[in-house]
């Protein structure tokens, strides 16, 4: 198989790695996170410039038409720049829905704001009660004459806090776990009924806890037959959180090379002790091992068969949690106490692989559902 770059996607990655070589430092970084958003209004319409926020659109919808592929190049390269905007939240999970949910009229009328940089999406899915499970959805949504209301509690929402719009999905029919009944529903952030408390997470980023009372929504796509979109979706999301994990756990173990090569003890660098050489190929081993699975969520990504695409996301899924903490670990207790400190950067990349790790799934979570399944290929 040929796993060679195209012209085109050798481009992409370069124009990427540019931008957060020049404007994605850890103190450009750190900047950007005393923003009062939590993060940069100018790299975002950098962004959107540069066509990243319509990546995985329709060249006919106004996007760049590109495929899981174009997004693992992108997510790697937003992993080694530690990124705070909302390119997950907003273009891969809401933008998600509204590729595979939405009606061509909703996508016409929403996606140029998107692609443009001037509308940010949000999706609100994850309940308290509901841990891990997609179809666990107590929040409902009623018809009132010709209109939807919802009436629920949203936690954990990715850059809910900042978004102008949310995605919500509510129960309108069936009980609290059933696969059927489940809609999507766009609601203005600014409504009335809506409650909104943002709050950074522990990697930096920011998530809203969102409360709806009797909020007025329209529904997407067909209420009632959602949560296959929901599945799609969050696959794509787990796809591109490993390719994340991928680049962040790269710099991590340039950082820590580097760190074993200036950091002197008795006269001679630590780098030149074979015990501490061997824990740094360990790094590396861990890391291609991440990558090689990253790779294959992403090749995964698009497949029609659902089963088999759940099967390679939890697969690719424990090993990024493995890998990513594995590698976290070696690093912090290579740098010693200067990897525990808010002013370096390796820190900051160990906190975030251990958020990713946590999203959509933690590593027990999908190792029990692989074993489950009958493992990757069955």
């Amino acid at each position: 198989m040929d796993f060679d770059l195209t012209e085109e996607q050798r481009l992409l990655r370069e124009s990427v790695e540019r931008l957060m070589t020049d404007r994605y430092d850890f103190e450009q970084r750190r900047a950007h996170a005393r923003a009062p958003a939590g993060w940069s209004g100018e790299i975002w319409a950098q962004y959107a410039e540069m066509g990243l926020l319509g990546l995985p659109f329709a060249e006919a919808e106004g996007g760049f038409g590109g495929g899981p592929v174009e997004l693992m190049i992108v997510m790697e390269a937003f992993g080694r720049g530690l990124i705070l905007e909302p390119y997950l939240a907003s273009v891969v999970l809401a933008g998600g829905l509204l590729r595979h949910a939405a009606s061509a009229e909703q996508r016409a009328a929403l996606l140029p704001a998107l692609i443009a940089g001037e509308r940010r999406l949000a999706f609100a899915h994850a309940e308290r009660q509901a841990r891990y499970h997609l179809a666990d959805v107590a929040t409902t949504a009623r018809r009132e004459g010709g209109r939807w209301r919802i009436d629920g509690e949203k936690s954990l929402v990715l850059h809910g806090d900042s978004a102008q719009q949310v995605i919500v999905s509510a129960r309108i029919a069936g009980g609290r776990r059933d696969r059927d009944g489940i809609g999507l529903f766009l609601v203005d952030a600014d409504a009335p009924g809506v409650r909104r408390r943002g709050y950074p997470t522990q990697d930096g980023l920011r998530a809203a806890e969102i409360g709806l009372d009797g909020v007025e929504a329209t529904a997407l796509g067909e209420p009632g037959a959602a949560l296959p979109a929901i599945e799609r979706v969050v696959d794509e999301a787990i796809a591109a959180l490993c390719a994340e994990a991928v680049g962040a756990m790269a710099a991590l173990h340039a950082l820590t090379l580097d760190y074993l090569k200036t950091r002197k003890q008795f006269g001679r660098a630590i780098g030149e002790f074979q015990v501490l050489q061997h824990r740094a190929v360990d790094m590396f081993v861990e890391l291609e091992q991440a990558r090689s699975m990253a790779m294959f969520a992403a090749l995964m990504a698009g497949e029609a068969d659902a089963d088999a695409r759940h099967r390679a996301m939890a697969a690719a899924k424990v090993q990024i949690g493995r890998s990513g903490r594995k590698l976290g670990q070696e690093a912090i207790q290579l740098h010693g106490g200067i990897g525990m400190t808010m002013e370096y950067k390796a820190g900051h990349y160990f906190k975030r692989l251990t958020m990713i790790e946590l999203l959509f799934g933690d590593t027990d979570t999908h190792l029990a559902a692989l074993a489950e399944a009958g493992g990757l290929l069955v």
